[in-house]
């Protein structure tokens, strides 16, 4: 059994490791801070709902993780009978507010049913569409030998810590004190240091500070007051660095150009379909090479426009994406939305297995399927 150990609760992140080898986090479950730790929810989508949505009484052991791409009623009941403690739902099952939580409408049955049972659900989302281990790579393996390079970047979601902009300027003796004082006055000012500097050969001192856009505006407002501090002032824009490897959608370069046609077979036989919708570029036919591919799992327009590549593999795309996307040479293959997504759950018990040194039982949906079908 996992159970969450004992650590201050005023440290989030206090590091230490249970008897099972998982970290404790806020939540009572030391499985859910293992979770986050093997993709953190910061990397997820700012629209997105991700990390543990339903919570049962603690204290709460867990013996037993169900993986499925989608909570439906049926593989709810899959995990009721097969005494599942923690649901891990690739999709959010809560994405807009519940105003009740009652037997009417299906995903208000699923809180209840969760509830009853205790149950725990958890959802990655968007997190695992970003970490170099999760559904991006896996779909990216598709396409044979290549190398891939996410399409949006993630940024570290820690740094900088506060502030947007770091404002540095100098003033002398005379200036100093009274510019100080009227700066400390202003709300969202940070890191705020002097220090010693020579200046066209006279002793000044270099002030250096972070701020928010909102008290950019001020600390400007202020300096632009003096002619003789304002000429010497510097603004600085403090970007978060770019986390390697990890990101939203990716651009894969194969190792060797292969025909659109091979593509295709590679595509269907790794994620296990008869068949994908194929629309091919203007200029290009099914024997055209491919050499480049942008893919994103699931709906993949917003993230893939714009790239130069020479196929697009996602989910599903608006009907006006896809034409933009022929009408650039660009072809397309379509997969319906979570078959690009499924066949990773298989791939993510066994990572978990090891990420949680085989504590507790894996167990993924029979009953999870896409709802669109071929007729």
């Amino acid at each position: 059994r996992l159970t969450a150990c004992v650590c201050p609760a005023q440290v989030p992140a206090c590091g230490c490791r249970c008897s099972a080898g998982l970290s404790t986090a806020s939540v009572p479950w030391a499985l859910v801070s293992a979770l986050n730790d093997f993709a953190s929810p910061s990397l997820a989508e700012s629209w997105d709902n991700v990390g543990l949505l339903v919570e049962p009484s603690p204290p709460h052991n867990v013996n037993t993780l169900f993986l499925t791409n989608d909570l439906t009623e049926e593989v709810m009941e899959e995990a009721v009978q097969k005494k599942a403690d923690l649901v891990l739902s690739y999709h959010p099952p809560i994405f807009t507010p519940l105003k009740r939580v009652t037997w009417k409408t299906w995903k208000e049955r699923l809180v209840v049913r969760a509830l009853e049972n205790r149950i725990g659900i958890y959802s990655p989302h968007t997190a695992y569409d970003a970490v170099p281990h999760g559904v991006n790579n896996w779909l990216a393996k598709g396409l044979g030998a290549c190398t891939s390079v996410p399409l949006h970047p993630s940024t570290a979601p820690s740094s900088p810590a506060e502030g947007t902009h770091r404002v540095e300027f100098c003033a002398d003796a005379e200036h100093l004190d009274a510019v100080l004082s009227k700066i400390k006055d202003i709300p969202e000012i940070s890191c705020l240091t002097t220090l010693p500097a020579r200046v066209e050969g006279e002793e000044q001192t270099r002030v250096s500070l972070t701020c928010s856009q909102k008290a950019l505006l001020e600390v400007v407002a202020l300096l632009s007051q003096n002619s003789l501090l304002y000429p010497k002032t510097e603004i600085l824009l403090l970007q978060k660095p770019l986390l390697p490897h990890t990101g939203m959608g990716r651009l894969c370069t194969l190792s060797e150009p292969v025909s659109l046609s091979d593509i295709i077979q590679r595509v269907k036989s790794h994620l296990q379909l008869s068949h994908v919708r194929v629309a091919v570029g203007a200029g290009r036919t099914l024997e055209s090479p491919v050499k480049k591919a942008a893919l994103c799992a699931g709906s993949g327009s917003s993230v893939l426009k714009g790239t130069e590549a020479d196929l697009y593999l996602t989910g599903e795309m608006s009907h006006h994406d896809v034409l933009d996307a022929v009408a650039n040479g660009i072809s397309v293959i379509l997969c319906e939305h979570s078959n690009t997504e499924r066949g990773f759950l298989s791939e993510l018990r066994d990572a978990l297995a090891i990420h949680l040194q085989n504590k507790i039982n894996i167990i993924v949906s029979e009953k999870d399927r896409d709802p669109l079908q071929v007729a």
